[in-house]
């Protein structure tokens, strides 16, 4: 029954979006993309509490901004913003791309998930944009937890530091909890920790040699208790 009912929510959702998105330049549809960003999206918690961290100079990262904290950034100087989402059908998406046009920012949109560990294509897309983002840069996920963690730790190991720190970058500090569905993104981090350690194979020789996704997926046991809390409690995307 509550499946159902939350099908068929989010079936009227898609539909109330669908009837302004495509027009954000009228006033009430506007209205609507932000009450879509504060109210579905979560957005009114972000109003006051940013997870936002400088884990190198001129790399940052953080959850999702608004409209004023797009602004806000620019003036710190953050001239790339990168969104670990991708492209969505949110409001908070559309709004971040106008507020980054008006202050000279570049979006740059890849994706990255919180639950499953990365292939080694998302790894090298993702790598390809640490090359080229015009620093300051900062990468953002939904609540800055989990995706943005993963985004840190491989930013880490892309500009040559040692696995530990990326490891770092993935800790309740930043909210991100490990024993749930969410720590296979530590297990990935681990594995690749256990093989430097025992034969000091490099990072990306690793992800394209050794690593196996699906095997990698099929073997982690999440913690029922941390689900519930990641999922049910936290809502995390």
């Amino acid at each position: 029954m509550i499946a159902r009912l939350k099908s068929a929510f989010r079936e009227r959702q898609s539909i109330w979006r669908e009837a302004w998105i495509a027009d954000l330049t009228r006033p009430a549809n506007r209205r609507r993309a932000h009450l879509d960003m504060m109210a579905f999206d979560h957005g009114f918690l972000r109003l006051w509490w940013r997870n936002l961290h400088e884990i190198a100079p001129g790399v940052w990262r953080s959850n999702q901004p608004s409209p004023a904290q797009v602004a806000d950034l620019a003036r710190r100087g953050i001239r790339t913003i990168i969104n670990l989402r991708g492209p969505s059908r949110w409001g908070s998406y559309f709004l971040e791309q106008e507020a980054c046009g008006r202050a000279g920012i570049e979006m740059i949109d890849t994706r990255l998930y919180s639950r499953m560990p990365p292939t080694p294509e998302e790894v090298e897309a993702l790598f390809a944009i640490f090359e080229r983002a015009e620093k300051p840069f900062l990468m953002h996920c939904k609540s800055g937890a989990d995706r943005a963690g993963l985004g840190a730790a491989l930013f880490m190991l892309w500009s040559g530091r040692q696995p530990e720190e990326a490891l770092d970058q993935l800790s309740l500090r930043y909210l991100h909890i490990e024993h749930a569905k969410t720590g296979i993104l530590d297990h990935f981090i681990k594995t690749f920790i256990k093989a430097h350690r025992e034969r000091g194979i490099a990072f990306r020789d690793w992800l394209h040699t050794d690593y196996d996704k699906q095997a990698m997926m099929d073997a982690y046991q999440a913690s029922q208790v941390g689900n519930v809390l990641v999922d049910r409690i936290l809502r995390r995307e």
